[in-house]
């Protein structure tokens, strides 16, 4: 068939689709181009203020360069702004990333806000430098608060924000034609990788890029009650004006609930509040036939589980023409989320027993309107995380205390998950924006190619794809112990992650369950330097032996247990196995070179330092 056939055909079904959704599902025409007049942030909302951003000096047709964010942070402080600043590290390149650490009174040690029971909210933007509205919403914000004389959240709690993640992929200026090909928005932006070309959102396990390592150096200094990420769709088509994820990784069993609890009262108070409609991260995906779960088979635009451990797609995704014409109740649609893995920031942090919050404005709306979206849902998150401070505040230590109970009877923990499906959530009345093909040139949109959106709004009825549910599961071991060879592959990598690696100082008798490996299987490259790889055998019976002095253990009772269960774990869906560690280490026919100690023992050990 040819495109202009397919077109005509498309336009066709759409507009038929369009009238009896009119008639059956109530459509409506809503305005998707402006930001809402109940909004915090509007056109008007910064006029006189100091410092401006650079998107707002320009009309938003440009975004901040990195000197431009260090000048504002600057201004703030030559402004009289009680704020504390420093670097979290060093790019590729040598640029510093830039933090800011407001409260009122100013806290500047995590001990301080320890002792003042404030909770501590860590926000990141421009990971991926390209999506660059949340980069400018925190600088708004942060102006806003501190010169706000009133009361705000600056009094219940801590705030740090980084504002620039990928600072060198921020300086990689190039068209959003071909930087973001999907972004309605502005003409010039960063990309999304950094100076090594790796992703520095797929980073969170092998910490391998140096952005990375002195983020989780922040994290372990800190402890955040709250680590958020902020990001842009990467083209989905969908009537949301912002899509949001708690972790996903289906062992982060201590957080999963609250958060979603939390999420759902925002979802709420935006609507209400600021005039934004914000569901679950997702994208419209076909259900396989015969896939237990309804795991979807490729989604638009990334938003779907339909890819390879090393990042390749998997089956082709629908059109948005197919979209359109066939999104009808019974049509075996699903609004599905992204991958479970720890490799992505919110997902990780999850496994550290603590909130954690992914933001994605909606890329086809205008710059200033995506600006505003994350400003909302950014100032919400932590109005809420204000008003229930204790509750935030407990949450943390009594995931911690889980976990060190569970280490310390291993009998007694829960069956925890490995590798695990998407899932149904719920199933609910989804928003579909109507997209029809382009028939005035005039009205071209960024990222749209030869479509249009119409403003119109259908409520599909479908599956909200947004959960995992475990298809593998075991249970939280006493500790885990390896040899000198295995710990100089892996254990400065444990520690970097905040993990206490020890080693016997004397001879333990223990009880270990050791993994026999069948085979090793190379999954292709990462979107980092490393290639993925996965192994198949078989747990043995547990059985008696003799670990010699100097043998290193990581022990499962410690506060960030279940990340150790996450990465030190054979069959993990995304551990250091899954990340080539092991390299030789791991062979057919031969014992993993991690056991796991099954009973509590008598471990006399020292510290590893550096």
């Amino acid at each position: 068939m040819t495109d202009r056939k397919f077109i005509r055909r498309a336009a066709v079904r759409a507009a038929l689709v369009s009238v009896a959704c009119t008639a059956t599902l109530g459509a409506q025409r809503v305005d998707r181009y402006t930001i809402p007049a109940r909004s915090h942030y509007t056109l008007q909302s910064f006029v006189g203020k100091r410092p401006l951003t650079r998107a707002e000096r320009t009309n938003f047709t440009e975004t901040s360069h990195y000197d431009d964010v260090v000048t504002f942070i600057d201004s703030l402080k030559l402004l009289g702004a009680n704020i504390a600043t420093g670097s979290i590290g060093k790019t590729i390149q040598g640029r510093e990333l830039p933090y800011v650490i407001t409260s009122r009174p100013l806290i500047t040690t995590p001990a301080e806000a320890r002792r003042l029971r404030r909770p501590v909210a860590y926000i990141q933007a421009n990971i991926h430098a390209g999506e660059v509205e949340g980069k400018e919403a925190m600088q708004s914000l942060l102006r806003d608060l501190l010169f706000d004389k009133h009361k705000n959240v600056l009094d219940s709690i801590v705030l740090i924000v980084q504002p620039i993640y990928n600072a060198d992929g921020n300086e990689a200026w190039g068209p959003q034609s071909r930087n973001r090909g999907s972004q309605n928005g502005p003409e010039l932006v960063g990309t999304r990788q950094n100076a090594s070309h790796w992703n520095l959102n797929r980073d969170y396990v092998d910490l391998d890029a140096p952005e990375t390592r002195g983020s989780i150096a922040m994290l372990n200094e800190w402890n955040p009650d709250l680590f958020m990420d902020l990001h842009t769709t990467d083209g989905s088509i969908h009537g949301y004006d912002l899509t949001y994820s708690p972790p996903l990784t289906a062992t982060a069993v201590n957080v999963i609930p609250f958060a979603t609890k939390m999420l759902a009262e925002i979802r709420t108070r935006m609507r209400d509040r600021e005039g934004f409609e914000v569901q679950d991260y997702g994208d419209f995906s076909r259900v396989r036939p015969g896939v237990r779960g309804g795991a979807p088979g490729g989604a638009l635009g990334g938003g779907g589980f339909g890819r390879g451990r090393g990042g390749a797609r998997g089956p082709r995704p629908p059109s948005l023409e197919q979209i359109i014409a066939d999104s009808i109740p019974t049509s075996g649609w699903t609004f599905s989320t992204y991958e479970p893995f720890a490799r992505y920031g919110t997902n990780y942090y999850g496994l550290r027993n603590r909130l954690a919050v992914l933001s994605e404005a909606f890329s086809h709306d205008p710059f200033d309107r995506r600006v505003a979206s994350t400003y909302d849902f950014v100032s919400e998150i932590l109005s809420w995380v204000a008003e229930h401070r204790k509750a935030v505040l407990a949450l943390g230590p009594a995931g911690d205390a889980k976990v060190a109970s569970w280490a310390a009877h291993p009998a007694r923990s829960p069956k925890l998950s490995l590798r695990s499906r998407m899932d149904t959530t719920r199933v609910e009345d989804v928003r579909v924006e109507e997209v029809v093909p382009l028939t005035d040139s005039t009205k071209r949109e960024a990222g749209m190619g030869n479509r249009q959106r119409t403003g119109i709004i259908k409520l599909v009825r479908m599956p909200v794809m947004a959960s995992f549910t475990p298809t593998l599961t075991s249970t939280l071991p006493f500790a885990y112990a390896f040899d000198s060879a295995t710990a100089a592959a892996i254990a400065p990598t444990l520690r970097m992650h905040g993990l206490v690696v020890e080693r016997l100082a004397t001879p333990a008798k223990v009880t270990v369950e050791s993994f026999a490996v069948d085979s090793v299987m190379d999954r292709g490259p990462s979107e980092t330097s490393r290639r993925m790889s996965d192994v198949a055998g078989r747990w043995n019976a547990a059985a008696a032996r003799t670990l010699p002095a100097g043998t290193y253990v990581v022990r499962a009772g410690q506060p960030y247990g279940l990340l150790a269960y996450y990465l030190l774990e054979p069959e993990s869906e995304d551990g250091l196995m899954q990340w080539s560690f092991y390299g030789s280490l791991v062979a057919p026919n031969h014992e993993f070179p991690v056991l796991r100690i099954a009973q509590p023992a008598t471990l006399r050990t020292h510290a590893v330092r550096d």
